[in-house]
């Protein structure tokens, strides 16, 4: 659905705003100067501007025109309260509740509170929970990246946070255009076990599920590579299936039709994580492939979804609460000492199942 025409151009204006075109502070142009700028009628630049000004981006002065609020940056309002930011992709799927639990247990015992955001792994989305943090006077942000191995067009906000003193922390992944500092699970190395346990199973046609708008599944797709180059085996290219937020299901289901229909040979798959493994898994068993007597699978990150089979899934661990512990901690740290500190890489490892013949 297309976003009204003062929605747009207060988009605009926020843009500007944040990339200090338009400077905290300085007058903007006149009502009847954006009016031609947009060609637009004057009421469409009104309710433009009422909405910059409900959103804390200007502020409007009688008889002198329209600033920069001061409160965009300062958040005056809030400068006492003891709050952490948290935004996941996801609040209530798979991982994340664990994660959530250790940072917050943490932040309780320390006499700060929470302010949870989700994303849904969309920019859009994202926009709005920055947006909404900087507007809350939150004295750290923890961040999940969204889409983190494709292009933001939100990296311009969090020179915002470093601007007001606020410590970032990435968990899981990186904007590796930022270099902000992460806490995150070794990728590379959970991708690596995955795939040498089968090979060390006699395996040699495996194929790989991973997500390709993500960081951890460019990571992962990497120790995929390392498994085999390193056991002087070759992978097959066509055994690779790649799929981003918005494909998953159906490149999924198009890896199932080539297992049924023998398209491919492969006689054990990594998946990227538990949840894509799961659901192949049902797929695959409805559709009369047995796990693991005619189809191996490995999952990572240890989920709950491992173990809610009749078949326990093998994968690798992630100790999800203990890296919401850590990623709270560290902003603790950071915002009693000053100092930023550094970033982290948990180690991980295979924990074996019944789904790998």
């Amino acid at each position: 659905m297309n976003k009204p025409k003062y929605q747009v151009i207060a988009d605009e204006i926020k843009n500007k705003i944040i990339s200090k075109e338009f400077q905290v502070g300085s007058l903007l142009p006149t009502e009847k100067d954006f009016q031609h700028r947009y060609s637009v009628s004057r009421y469409t630049i009104r309710q433009a501007m009422e909405l910059l000004v409900a959103d804390g981006y200007i502020n409007k002065r009688k008889g002198s025109g329209s600033y920069v609020s001061y409160e965009f940056l300062n958040s005056e309002t809030n400068h006492n309260a003891k709050k952490i930011g948290l935004i996941v992709t996801y609040l209530s799927d798979y991982i994340f509740p664990s994660i959530i639990r250790g940072i917050e247990t943490v932040l309780r015992e320390n006499g700060y509170s929470l302010i949870l955001a989700s994303t849904n792994n969309n920019h859009a989305d994202e926009r709005q929970c920055l947006e909404m943090m900087l507007n809350q006077g939150i004295k750290g942000l923890i961040v999940e990246p969204t889409k983190s191995n494709v292009y933001n067009p939100n990296l311009s906000y969090y020179s915002l946070f470093k601007q007001r003193n606020i410590p970032i922390l990435s968990i899981n992944a990186q904007y590796e255009e930022l270099n902000l500092p992460y806490i995150a699970i070794d990728d590379i190395k959970s991708g690596h076990l995955a795939t040498k346990y089968l090979i060390d199973k006699g395996h040699e046609d495996i194929a790989l599920i991973t997500k390709i708008d993500d960081n951890q599944g460019k990571l992962r797709m990497k120790g995929y590579f390392n498994a085999f180059e390193n056991c002087n085996k070759v992978f097959k290219s066509e055994y690779i299936y790649t799929y981003d937020t918005e494909s998953k299901l159906s490149v999924l289901d198009q890896f199932v039709e080539h297992v049924v229909s023998k398209q491919i040979q492969a006689s054990a798959v990594v998946c990227y994580n538990d949840q894509i493994a799961y659901y192949i898994m049902k797929k695959l068993e409805k559709l009369g492939i047995a796990i693991p007597n005619d189809m191996s699978v490995v999952g990572e990150d240890n989920s709950v979804l491992s173990k809610l089979e009749d078949v326990d899934l093998t994968t690798t661990s992630h100790p999800q609460e203990l890296l919401g512990e850590k990623a709270a901690n560290w902003v603790l740290n950071t915002i009693e000492t000053g100092k930023v500190q550094p970033s982290e890489l948990l180690d991980t490892y295979i924990i074996e199942r019944s789904s790998v013949k």
